[in-house]
């Protein structure tokens, strides 16, 4: 019987690259921050999903910023951006691109669609017919478009960040379970304070904040972070922790459909972006349980009963956190 032998895991980041990490981290944080006033929980969040090479879900009602922060992460890292409104008469070419007959060499040149950029904003994506959303399922994954049998690998880094409006849903397609799974996050950007908005009143009343927004840092620098923070360490007996939260969604009697493997994959490797931006070259228990909300809520699908009695897959998470045991220091 033939063993297949066990992968050592990757060297923790040394001193230099944990301190770049934090600096770039802490300049994009502050850098959005001059923009969303007072959200400064979301927009690390958002850094967070960026440095994990996620995909970011911004669902919210309309008018609290939630196309301002994709933009002003795009701007922050001076990548290209790709903004695609999505509406009923999209097309899947429209995204992804098409090929085109060119008279003058008798072949067909690819044409490349909007979703060739290092963050492609996806404005209202739940007002697009399911054919066109299905578009983005190969980009989010497999990082690469596949048009008449060829393939494109698309840009790195590569990240979508998603906007919908959760009300005024005549007209809309919800996204359906596979698409949902592709983000790694979900988060809702909610109203400032009465403070945040009064600041924001005073520095944006009469200017546009986008306009003066500067990068902070490169394309390559953030793909160089993303390549860091995987190897921040993982002990087994917080990999487990992750795994009886992701057990404990599909065993739930308040839940349908619980979270995937690629949902505990997806949390973990937040968690590990977590820990970098806290200084730590290893995932503690506490850095799953932050993002578990965050990374599991919108994959989850409520049982009929759970639904008539009035539970959120949110009070679902908190429920599960409480009871699944937390692995003692040193393990």
């Amino acid at each position: 019987m033939t063993t297949t032998p066990r992968r050592e895991p990757a060297a923790p980041p040394g001193p230099d690259q944990s301190d770049e990490l934090v600096v770039a981290a802490e300049r994009l944080v502050d850098n959005i921050g001059t923009v969303i006033v007072g959200k400064a929980d979301v927009v690390r969040t958002a850094v967070i999903v960026l440095l994990a090479g996620g995909h970011l879900l911004l669902e919210d009602v309309p008018g609290v910023g939630k196309t301002m922060l994709s933009k002003a992460l795009a701007r922050s890292i001076d990548g290209s951006m790709r903004r695609i409104q999505f509406t009923p008469d999209l097309l899947p070419s429209d995204v992804t691109g098409t090929s085109v007959w060119d008279p003058a060499t008798r072949t067909f040149e690819f044409r490349e669609g909007a979703v060739f950029g290092n963050v492609v904003v996806g404005d209202e994506i739940n007002r697009a017919s399911p054919k066109t959303q299905s578009a983005l399922l190969e980009c989010m994954e497999e990082r690469q478009v596949t048009v008449d049998g060829t393939s494109y690998p698309l840009q790195d880094p590569f990240m979508v960040v998603a906007t919908q409006n959760p009300l005024e849903m005549e007209g809309t397609y919800p996204l359906p379970e596979a698409q949902r799974d592709r983000f790694m996050a979900r988060v809702a950007m909610g109203y400032p304070s009465a403070e945040a908005e009064a600041a924001m009143l005073r520095e944006h009343g009469g200017t546009d904040p986008l306009a003066d927004l500067l990068p902070v840092t490169d394309v390559k620098q953030v793909a160089d972070l993303v390549a860091t923070v995987r190897t921040i360490y993982v002990a087994p007996a917080v990999e487990e922790y992750a795994v009886a939260i992701a057990t404990a969604t599909r065993t739930s009697s308040r839940v349908r459909l619980g979270a995937s493997p690629r949902a505990t994959l997806h949390l973990v490797r937040a968690a590990r972006a977590r820990a970098a931006l806290e200084r730590r070259p290893y995932v503690l228990p506490d850095d799953v349980a932050a993002l578990a909300a965050s990374v599991l809520t919108h994959r989850l699908l409520l049982s009929p009963d759970a639904v008539v009695a009035g539970w959120q897959a949110a009070d679902v998470v908190r429920e599960i956190l409480a009871e699944v045991r937390v692995p003692e220091p040193g393990r």
